[in-house]
């Protein structure tokens, strides 16, 4: 199955945390980065989603949030830090594309005036910020 989705982590599911409904879901990244998705116990069950099981981490470059600074006082599970690769201005929107390590990236659609207001240029120190209810998984 191919997806228009560009943020796809593949990730090693190290905890699965059951809720009456909905569960979380930590993965570790291949840079040992963790991501947590909060998705339907239902969903858990389907999928086979267990301690151990490999999963990609799916996330729309428009759920991705940026910061420049500090980042501490947020419910916010999943914070990448970064280094801008790309940063590509349209009319409206940027598209900007932050190496995360290990190879792997991070896409963000932003207004045009937040990356101005935000100063991002390609090499900026960033965090990118992804709520664990924006983040799908999937299994193969």
């Amino acid at each position: 199955m191919s997806l228009s989705i560009r943020n796809q982590l593949p990730a090693s599911v190290v905890s699965v945390t059951p809720g009456e409904a909905m569960a979380t879901v930590q993965g570790r990244l291949s840079g040992g980065q963790m991501v947590t998705a909060a998705v339907t116990m239902s969903a858990v069950t389907e999928l086979g989603i267990g301690e151990g099981s490999e999963v990609t981490a799916l996330a729309k470059a428009t759920e991705v949030a940026l910061a420049t600074g500090e980042v501490s006082g947020l419910s916010i599970r999943n914070r990448f830090p970064g280094t801008v690769s790309r940063l590509t201005l349209g009319a409206a929107m940027a598209t900007v594309v932050i190496d995360i390590g290990s190879g792997q990236e991070l896409t963000a659609a932003i207004t045009q005036d937040a990356a101005a207001e935000l100063g991002l240029a390609e090499g900026s120190r960033v965090t990118a910020l992804i709520k664990s209810t924006e983040v799908s998984l999937a299994t193969a």
